[in-house]
């Protein structure tokens, strides 16, 4: 959401993380294999990896299944089929199946005696006996027949029936024995590379599974769904298992910085209790004296004064006797234990709080926001229905049930409660902010910008303005202004928040001279100020990735990745990191074990057949 407010306090900045996320589309070049595409980078540009050489075995092949059967001899009719002016290709001859009693029946010392010609004939005839038996599922029989074809003549297709039947027996390891024997004969024989990782996913090696299924996509031309869904789903799973186990081992932390003091400014400031200003001298060891800590440790939006209130926060409740203060205290408990990811603790405190004042309305909202997070958006909204029973006059109340509205998708929805927001409190920038990006996101592009002039007019010192009306600059591709008002937005953090100066500004700044003008060095470099100042910068960090992957660094990228995936704070924001990792280290791994691939994948367009600039 713009300045990064949500309801879920996990959602930055949507215009910058759309444009991250759809790299693709915007700059037709990302390192990123899934869902069936694989686009390259290169140094001439990007391009999508179709080998022209790759070699189909399904006329050799025993049959999986009647459905297969009929699935793939449709495929062929139609790839096939004659027109007017092509003639019917002519069908390969299939050596006929003999009887059981006709079988040649060789062994180890029987079979060099045999001439080359005779090895050729008793191989034809077992492996057309194989396919029978394993048509018939009688798949030791086959398994015997394939084994007596390759004492005849090791060949590859051979080793991928035999595969094929041990892979009907669930009998893995031969799989991947038999499979890895067809593709060191044939390195890109791809029936024999999917039915290894095949093998693989199922002893749960993911990572080779991947490998392999990736290696079978670029080989392939991109042409089997199945295989590419088979990445995409390949993807997901090591993602979410590496996930969880990230999760359970490391320990809770404050997300970053800028983070955590948007999150807290998506709430309109109110001031501190009585007793509890600046001026008051209260006493470390008491409640309130720790409570008054803590609510300046927030006041300073930085990452010690974040840790410093969550120490103090923390004892305050413990010391206890903090009369009508109480209630403020579980709720500033319940919003650091929110950011820490802590949902059922957080949830916790929020209840002690509205116990002890049911109309502490920021309360249910952040009840709200965690049930968002945690994929109950029914819960969600029956705590804003809460709220509004409490006071529904309340601006937050809308405002934060507007953000829900906006990460649901219901646009219409949440320019009514923007509108209401500010209908109650005009002077709460984020609502008009946010208003502007929702009439934009509807296609109300006039009403849009009119909304962010006004803006710049009524509130002419705030950065956050000049950010988010640069983001839509840029997104129609009005770059020099979009870039000014960045400018703009950076000497205004610099001047009015130097502790805490928000990294945006300095990120959408890079994207939109990469965009541009494809100035890789200065948007690498305002990158890194970026990370300089808040080195726990997610948003900075996955852009790094992408610049990186721009020029073909892969390991580079790589590293980033990793590092947005140590920086995430949910399991899916983990898993959407590792997803990029994973997916990116595949791509090394790809060219180092394919170096065929990698040298057609490295002449970029214009080289060998096979590459083929993606549709502008």
């Amino acid at each position: 959401m713009p300045p990064g407010q949500p309801v879920v306090a996990v959602e930055p900045s949507p215009g910058l993380l759309d444009r991250i996320s759809n790299w693709v589309s915007e700059n037709k070049a990302v390192v990123y294999t899934i869902a069936g595409v694989a686009v390259v980078v290169t140094g001439a540009g990007a391009v999508y990896y179709l080998s022209s050489d790759s070699k189909t075995k399904s006329d050799s092949e025993p049959k999986l299944s009647k459905k297969e059967r009929r699935k793939r001899k449709e495929a062929d009719r139609k790839a096939t089929e004659p027109t007017e002016s092509t003639p019917a290709p002519k069908q390969p001859e299939v050596a006929p199946v003999a009887s059981d009693s006709e079988l040649p029946d060789v062994d180890e010392d029987s079979v060099t005696k045999l001439t080359q010609q005779q090895r050729e004939e008793y191989a034809a005839k077992l492996k057309a006996a194989g396919n029978k038996a394993y048509g018939d599922k009688a798949y030791n029989k086959a398994i015997d027949l394939y084994t007596k074809a390759i004492l005849c003549k090791p060949d590859p297709v051979f080793y991928s029936n035999r595969a094929a039947c041990y892979s009907a027996l669930s009998q893995w390891d031969n799989v991947v024995e038999d499979t890895t024997a067809a593709i060191s004969m044939d390195p890109e024989y791809v029936k024999a590379i999917n039915r290894r990782a095949a093998a693989y996913e199922n002893q749960k090696k993911y990572s080779e599974a991947l490998l392999d299924f990736t290696a079978s996509c670029i080989i392939d031309n991109f042409k089997s769904d199945s295989t590419a869904q088979a990445v995409e789903r390949l993807l997901k799973t090591f993602a979410e298992e590496k996930a969880k186990e990230m999760i359970a081992a490391r320990p809770a932390k404050m997300p970053s910085p800028i983070f955590v003091g948007n999150y807290l400014q998506s709430f309109r400031q109110k001031p501190r209790p009585a007793g509890l200003e600046d001026s008051a001298e209260l006493s470390a060891d008491t409640g309130k004296g720790q409570l008054q800590r803590g609510l300046q440790g927030l006041e300073k939006k930085t990452g010690d004064g974040y840790e410093e209130a969550r120490v103090a926060l923390e004892k305050a409740i413990e010391l206890g006797d903090l009369g009508d203060t109480e209630a403020l205290a579980y709720n500033c408990r319940g919003t650091i234990r929110t950011l820490l990811g802590k949902h059922a603790e957080a949830t916790k405190d929020f209840d002690k709080s509205i116990e002890l004042d049911p109309k502490f309305t920021q309360n249910y909202i952040k009840r709200a926001s965690i049930s968002l997070e945690l994929g109950d958006p029914a819960a969600a909204d029956a705590e804003f229905e809460r709220a509004l029973e409490q006071d529904n006059n309340d601006p937050d109340v809308y405002y934060h049930r507007a953000q829900a509205h906006f990460i649901k998708g219901n646009l219409a929805e949440a320019q009514k409660d923007y509108q209401k927001s500010i209908d109650l409190d005009k002077d709460f920038i984020f609502s008009h902010i946010q208003l502007g990006v929702t009439q934009y996101k509807m296609g109300s592009i006039a009403s849009s910008m009119a909304t962010f002039r006004r803006c710049i007019k009524n509130f002419p010192k705030v950065p956050d303005v000049y950010n988010y009306y640069g983001e839509l600059l840029l997104d129609q591709s009005n770059f020099q202004e979009a870039i000014e008002k960045f400018d703009t937005a950076m000497e205004m953090e610099k001047q009015t928040k130097p502790m805490a100066m928000n990294v945006l500004p300095l990120i959408n700044k890079a994207l939109a001279l990469f965009q541009w003008k494809q100035d890789f060095k200065e948007a690498e470099t305002l990158c890194q100020k970026a990370l300089i100042i808040d080195p726990e910068c997610d948003i900075a960090v996955a852009t790094m990735a992408q610049l990186l992957l721009q020029q073909n660094n892969v390991p580079g990228a790589l590293k980033y990745f990793e590092r947005a995936a140590e920086l995430a704070r949910t399991e899916g924001e983990i898993v959407n990191a590792l997803s990029y990792a994973e997916a990116t280290r595949t791509q090394v791994q790809v060219t180092e074990k394919y170096p065929k691939l990698a040298a057609k994948l490295a002449a970029g367009p214009g080289g060998p057949a096979g590459l083929r600039m993606p549709p502008q």
